[in-house]
């Protein structure tokens, strides 16, 4: 793993989120983005090496909303960034991981993603995320 790539928050409303963390931030917003498969808006904010990005369920069904309603508001993952994702995901495998997909997606930002089960890192959701 390279860096954490990004932090992903899940949100009710991008719409009230936005202005919010561009004042947290003090940076403006950089990229919004949909991403279908996933049935999420994202929205993306640059601090130094690190980015936010905050997620915002398109679907009553979607895993963000069900996440905001169980959970509420707050940190959903932490996204690594790998040089390659095939490599990383299979040394992960081996030191007994379990992946919640089995091949890299696509996901937002033009990267390939992978999630790890969050039962097996300490209840965190983890993606892993290289740039296409």
């Amino acid at each position: 793993m390279l860096k954490v790539e990004h932090i992903g928050i899940a949100v009710k409303d991008l719409q009230n989120s936005i202005p919010l963390f561009e004042k947290l931030l003090n940076t403006s917003c950089y990229k919004t983005e949909e991403v279908s498969s996933e049935k999420v808006n994202t929205a993306f904010f640059q601090k130094g090496e690190t980015k936010i990005e905050l997620l915002e369920s398109t679907s009553p069904e979607g895993v963000i909303a069900k996440y905001v309603e169980k959970k509420g508001e707050g940190i959903h993952h932490i996204a690594f960034e790998v040089a390659d994702i095939e490599a990383e995901m299979k040394r992960l495998v081996a030191e007994g991981f379990v992946l919640l997909n089995e091949k890299p997606k696509e996901g937002a930002d033009n990267k390939l993603v992978c999630f790890l089960h969050p039962k097996h890192t300490n209840g965190v959701l983890i993606e892993l995320c290289m740039e296409k």
